[in-house]
């Protein structure tokens, strides 16, 4: 449903707060906009939901018709030529794979379904079932044919998932179709897992978006401010299971084949919603000491690490200053009426 409120710019220039929302890669979409006459920004905003849904049709594992879909039931027969978007997208995606050592892989899959976290709620597998499915899943099973624009997966049973990279490039493709419509202010929330933005709201000299506590998630933990940047949040807050007292979450470290440990969540902060997405999966598996080695191959990036302390629930940390941060809290009380909330929740959907 769509909302349209009145808004009282500085100096009296009166504009319109538009907002509409959208179901679409599994998740529920949200876009904000300020603008001055109403018909560009509902089209722009109609047109940036289109654009997320063609991503979606190009990208789901999940539609047996998408063009990603079909890439998993025919490429391991014999190269494959895919459309040029979807191969361009694939590259990078093998190059952050590639520049954090198999931290980021989209040939996961065989693992989430392992651990019964592909539609369910999580198990604990046997070894010989953690055998069978490592050997299915390693980036160097896609072999790439840049000249003819083929992909080629070398093992039977090896499929790829683009769920934690391809919500990020769908925000990006989104603000994008923003600004060809002449909006200046926006932001794009994918699940509230990646929000991006694009200018800011009048009168302010950014959006104010939420971080939610990693534990409790009727809690806020911190908040930041962002102009043309993008948060993105990585947690094992919203599916995970407990057994004999250990804590088993979503976040697959695809080079032992089992859920990270140590770390509640990781936010980051970054340019475009392609690289945070693909980044705050990277920071959580290598965990906070190894990522403040490797943050120096991904300059102007912020990481906030979100881990365990048992005198204080959970610590914040923030890269690249590596030094642990207060905390910053706000009651809506404290907030502006004029300065909407945007959330970002601990956990991917």
């Amino acid at each position: 449903m769509a909302f349209e409120t009145p808004f009282q710019a500085v100096g009296g220039r009166e504009v319109i707060r538009y907002e509409d929302s959208r179901v679409s890669m599994g998740c529920v979409y949200t876009i904000v906009v300020y603008a001055d006459d109403m018909a560009p920004p509902r089209l722009g905003v109609k047109a940036a939901f289109d654009e997320i849904d063609r991503i979606d049709r190009l990208m789901s594992h999940y539609k047996p018709d998408s063009e990603l879909s079909r890439v998993n039931r025919e490429a391991a027969k014999s190269p494959m030529e895919v459309e040029p978007e979807l191969f361009d997208f694939i590259v990078e995606c093998l190059r952050y794979s590639h520049e954090s050592d198999g931290a980021f892989d989209i040939t996961v899959g065989p693992l989430m379904k392992a651990w019964g976290f592909f539609r369910g709620e999580g198990r604990l597998p046997s070894e010989a079932e953690l055998v069978e499915a490592r050997s299915r899943v390693g980036y160097q099973h896609v072999k790439l044919n840049r000249k003819e624009k083929t992909i080629f997966l070398d093992k039977v049973g090896v499929e790829l998932d683009l769920g934690g990279i391809a919500k990020g490039y769908a925000v990006d493709r989104a603000i994008e179709v923003l600004k060809k419509h002449g909006i200046s202010a926006a932001l794009v929330s994918a699940g509230g897992s990646t929000i991006s933005t694009l200018g800011a709201p009048p009168g302010k000299a950014a959006w104010e978006v939420e971080i939610q506590d990693p534990l409790d998630q009727r809690k806020i933990a911190t908040s930041v401010p962002l102009k043309n940047q993008t948060l993105s949040v990585s947690g094992g807050y919203g599916a995970f299971f407990e057994l004999a007292g250990a804590r088993y979450s979503h976040i697959m470290d695809p080079r032992t084949g089992r859920p990270v440990q140590g770390v509640l969540s990781v936010a980051v902060i970054t340019n475009d919603g392609m690289s945070g997405d693909a980044l705050d999966n990277v920071f959580y598996v290598l965990g906070m000491e190894k990522s403040q080695q490797r943050l120096r191959g991904w300059p102007g990036v912020t990481v906030f690490f979100f881990l365990p302390d048992a005198g204080k629930r959970w610590r914040l940390v923030q890269l690249p200053s590596g030094r642990a941060t207060s905390v910053y809290r706000r009651s809506p009380s404290e907030r502006p009426a004029d300065q909407p909330r945007h959330k970002s929740p601990s956990s991917r959907s």
